[in-house]
Parts: structure tokens; sequence; C-alpha cells
């Protein structure tokens, strides 16, 4: 992709370039990992052991207290797949291991979510051999390639992630929303422990129709919208969770990636809860009890997408 800069309405072509190091892409991508992914850093070269005997280039936590697991190339390497999978084994493996190094990095316990392990792969390309792999094995692998030009500017972007669309079994062939939504979006992650099903099971049956609704409008917001089934929530993510939806038994509600101090009058059924305990991610909570309540929530959920640069 050919970058350009705008300068007194001429136009000057960006160079691309690279790191010197590989180890220069590391570090970029360790202080700045809250940005990119939204996950806190937890180890650099973490050890695996005299046994296993290899190095986690960055071991980190994701937003929904995921392991994360980042390998990187300076150069296009096949090889850089094929170290991923070896460390994914490893932590499957040595679960206590992992959660020791998160209660020493953080100064604090945190109940580790083993039901997703993200692993990602950054590299400045990626071979068509290497997108097919990922596709046959079948493994939660994201693949990130990335381009740094010479005036400071880097692009990263996700070029393949393992994805499942899921429909709740009770509405397929019922329900033509959620067929039509199955069909325009790869939105839901494999989980080993929870389900989009486990969710709805929570709700009224005077809600349920609503629920998928919001789903859906979600979803096909765009194409990159990753819906992800979590212990108390489902999240809807592309680099990180833009709104997370708790269904509760009379109401839904979704927690937004927004300042409510940013946003001025706060909608009526809107609260701050910055300094509230909630188990989502988000710090605008909205109430959903009927239609009008989603309709009037609509915009602030693509101001939520937008806020993290979706």
């Amino acid at each position: 992709m050919a970058m350009f800069e705008i300068k007194d309405n001429k136009v000057n072509r960006i160079k691309p370039t690279e790191f010197k190091v590989e180890k220069d892409l590391q570090k970029l991508i360790e202080l700045n990992l809250k940005t990119f992914f939204n996950c806190r850093f937890i180890s650099s070269e973490f050890s695996t052991g005299n046994l296993h005997s290899g190095r986690i280039d960055t071991l980190a936590i994701s937003e929904d207290n995921n392991p994360v697991i980042i390998e990187y190339k300076k150069v296009a390497s096949s090889e850089l797949i094929n170290q991923s999978l070896f460390y994914l084994r490893w932590i499957t493996d040595h679960k206590g291991d992992f959660q020791v190094a998160v209660n020493n990095a953080l100064k604090e316990n945190i109940e580790v979510d083993w039901s997703d392990i993200r692993v990602i792969c950054i590299a400045p390309e990626f071979k068509k051999y290497d997108l097919h792999t990922v596709q046959v094995i079948g493994t939660n692998i994201e693949l990130w390639q990335y381009r740094i030009y010479e005036n400071g500017i880097i692009n990263i972007e996700e070029v393949f992630k393992r994805t499942e669309t899921q429909i709740p079994l009770e509405y397929k062939g019922k329900n033509p929303k959620m067929v039509l939504a199955g069909k325009k979006a790869s939105e839901t992650r494999k989980s080993a422990t929870y389900s989009i099903n486990e969710h709805i099971k929570k709700v009224n049956n005077n809600l349920k129709e609503l629920l998928n609704d919001i789903r859906e409008y979600i979803v096909n917001l765009d194409a990159s919208i990753e819906e992800a089934p979590k212990k108390y929530y489902i999240a809807y993510k592309t680099t990180q969770n833009f709104v997370c939806l708790e269904p509760q038994k009379k109401k839904l509600l979704l927690f937004l990636k927004l300042n409510p101090g940013e946003i001025g009058k706060l909608p009526r059924q809107a609260r701050d809860v910055r300094n509230i305990g909630h188990f989502a991610t988000g710090d605008l909570e909205i109430t959903i009890k009927n239609n009008k309540d989603f309709e009037e929530t609509k915009e602030l959920i693509n101001l939520s997408l937008k806020n993290i640069g979706g």
C-alpha cells in the first residue's frame, strides 16, 4: 500500500523502511500493548524451562483476562507459526506458571480465563502457505502484518483471524434475522467453555428477539467484528472490545468503551460506571429493556467502535 504525505496541496510519497533488529519491533509493541491490543504486559523473553527450552517473545493478558502469546519476525518466515504452536502447547500444560507470572507482574490476584488463549504473530509479510496452514490446523492464531515508514508511521493490520460463526440451536431455521447474521458475519470464536446459548437462556422469552437484534446489529457494523462469549458477558471486538453485552433476566446491559465524562449529558438509560465494579469492560453502562432503548443506543455503539479505531 502506497503512503503519501499532503503538504500545501502537494503530495510526497513516504518510503517504507524497516527495523534494524527484531528486538526494536518487539520493544515498540511491548511499550504500546494497550494501544495496539489493549493487553497488559506480563513478561518479555519468558523462559519455558530447561526441558522445553524456549523463550516466549512477549507474554501478556487480555482485557478479558485471557492469556496472550505474541511472537515476532523481522522478515517473512513460516517458522513464526511453528514457534507459536510450540508455545501454545506449553502454556496449555503450564497454567500454574502463567498464573504465577501474572500475579507477580501485576501485583494482584487475577482469575485467568482459560476459555480462550490469544496467539498473535507479527511479521512484515505472510505467504499464502502461511494463511493456508493456519486455516487447516484450526487453532486460534492471529496473523498481523506491519509496515513501518520513514516518517515514523507504522501500519499494522490483521490478515487472518480464526473465527467460527455460531447460531443458537433453538433459532436455526426459525429466526430469519439470525440466519442472515450467521451468513453475513464470521463473528464467534469457538470457546471451550462458554457459549452464546448459555447467555440467551438467562433472559426472559420476551427479550430473546431483542437480544438477537442487538447481536445482529453489532456484528454487521464491520466484517472484522468478532463476537466472543465470556463467563459473564459477550464481548464484541476488533483489536479490542468496544461493546460488552451482559444479558440478565429482565434487562440487557451494554458496556461501551467510551469516557462518560466526554459525552456531555448522559442518555436516560446510561450510567457512568468508572468507579463502580462490573465484570465487563467499558465505562459507560446502558440499560436496554425494549426497542426504544435500543434505537436510542445505536449512535453510542457506533461511537464506541470509532473510539477504538474501528
